[in-house]
């Protein structure tokens, strides 16, 4: 015979300790899955330094014993097996600072139009269409059309100049999409302020905008710069040269570049396995280059943002 404090139905939970319940499971389910994404993102950027520590070992490893003041400062000799890459040292440098000469202007005044000036409507789709298709060209396309245009149509020759347009139309993409989120990023407030004061829309975008989006833009540049200084098949036909003996004198000269004489070491010398450290030492000086120029250009921008309070 069951007694009555037996057989009473145990009370229910109270509603406030069950929507506890429910709101502690799902903040855990939640850290769980931030946790999990976490750890994924910081894989990746393990995965990422890894592979760059690996390959920039690999190359000091193989070619730190060629790089010495000689190698820096002379000129390639006895076939390519003896000597250095002062040479194509000078014409890397020149061929990635003459692109953003001509890619940065054409860039920004791009951008400038695109977001400033450009209504929306099927005009500005065409044009951000052909921007982002022209991002995803391989780079030898950008070099046979260097060489049918530029080279050959224009009467520029292998030389400089060639090189420069080439490779101006390679970095445009960048430094377009760049410039633009660039101003993009500048405060409505700014212009708006400018305008109150009886400033011009030029004058806005020429004193106060493009002051503002500077350091922004700098990074289009960066970018470019890396892009330009390491590409091969854009030079090969419409600027670099297997070797010359002279140093460029003129816009219209032909020059050697750092890219494609590691080209010429890896493929086309007559001691290639002779020339293997060569190959890795070039191969130095050209990421050490690339990133002094990134430095520099990081400096600036760190400058700017200084000056201009961002």
């Amino acid at each position: 015979m069951t007694t009555p404090a037996s057989s009473a139905i145990a009370p229910a939970p109270p509603l406030r300790r069950v929507s506890l319940t429910i709101a502690q499971g799902r903040d855990i389910r939640r850290n769980g899955m931030e946790w999990f994404v976490f750890m994924l993102l910081r894989a990746a950027i393990l995965i990422v330094a890894a592979a760059l520590v690996i390959i920039v070992g690999f190359l000091v490893k193989n070619g730190i014993s060629v790089i010495n003041w000689q190698f820096l400062t002379e000129a390639p000799r006895n076939n390519m097996t003896e000597g250095g890459v002062w040479p194509c040292i000078v014409g890397t440098l020149l061929l990635s600072l003459g692109s953003m000469a001509v890619a940065l202007p054409l860039g920004v005044a791009s951008a400038i139009y695109l977001h400033e000036y450009a209504r929306p409507g099927t005009l500005m789709r065409v044009i951000r269409l052909g921007v982002n298709n022209l991002a995803g060209v391989p780079s030898v396309v950008f070099g046979l059309f260097g060489l049918g245009f530029f080279v050959t149509a224009m009467k520029l020759g292998v030389s400089l100049a060639a090189g420069w347009l080439t490779l101006g139309a390679l970095c445009l993409p960048v430094v377009i999409g760049t410039a633009e989120e660039a101003l993009r990023n500048v405060p409505a407030t700014y212009r708006e302020a400018s305008l109150a004061l009886g400033g011009t829309k030029w004058q806005t975008i020429w004193r106060v905008v493009l002051p503002s989006a500077l350091p922004g833009i700098l990074t289009g540049s960066i970018l470019g710069i890396g892009r330009a200084a390491g590409e091969t098949a854009a030079i090969m036909f419409t600027a670099a040269v297997f070797y010359t003996p002279k140093m460029p004198s003129s816009m219209f000269s032909d020059v050697m570049a750092l890219p494609y004489h590691i080209y010429v070491l890896a493929t086309a010398g007559t001691e290639i396995e002779k020339t293997r450290p060569l190959q890795y030492g070039t191969s130095l000086v050209l990421i050490a280059l690339v990133l002094g120029m990134n430095l520099a250009a990081i400096l600036l921008r760190a400058w700017l943002q200084k000056r201009h309070g961002h």
